[in-house]
């Protein structure tokens, strides 16, 4: 089984546009497939009413953080709240939407691998994950709650801290 490729493969361009080829032949010129987000869902709980406290989530660094690591994230904030807080007392919601493609050219190695790879001749790469572009300052996940549970949310929130790539903070605002 393939190896997940560790983030720092990508972490150089987290400021410019993703780069896409352009080519004089239509069949070169886009990315073929994308695959399935893996996140389930963007928002969970309450949403219709209006909480008086809301937590955040905010990046302290400019980061792609993969859609298997927020669904990870999402999982752990979900798992936390509805121990101790009833569905209809929160509203959770995720920020960033995972557009950003992950390629990879693979190269074989091994007998015969000079006559399958193509080396650096068409190096586009194949889409093997997804990635959202998080900005320094920028929010990643948000609750809203009551006061008596802003406790709760920030342990929630601390937890999911611990599955993302780089050091984020949280803030009630």
């Amino acid at each position: 089984m393939a190896k997940l490729r560790k983030g720092r493969a990508y972490s150089k361009d987290t400021n410019g546009r993703p780069y896409t080829r352009k080519s004089k032949y239509r069949a070169k010129s886009y990315v073929r497939s994308s695959p399935v987000c893996k996140i389930v869902r963007f928002d969970s709980g309450n949403a219709k009413v209006d909480f008086p406290c809301t937590i955040c989530l905010i990046s302290e660094e400019d980061v792609h953080l993969r859609h298997n690591c927020l669904e990870s994230a999402r999982m752990t904030v979900q798992r936390t709240l509805d121990k101790v807080i009833p569905k209809t007392d929160y509203h959770f919601k995720i920020k960033p939407y995972p557009h950003h493609h992950l390629r990879e050219n693979p190269l074989a190695s091994g007998a015969g691998a000079d006559r399958m790879s193509t080396g650096m001749k068409m190096s586009f790469g194949k889409v093997i994950g997804l990635a959202s572009k998080v900005k320094k300052k920028q929010q990643i996940m948000v609750i809203k709650t009551f006061e008596k549970n802003v406790k709760q949310a920030k342990e929630a929130l601390r937890k999911a801290n611990c599955k993302l790539p780089k050091k984020c903070r949280i803030v009630q605002l």
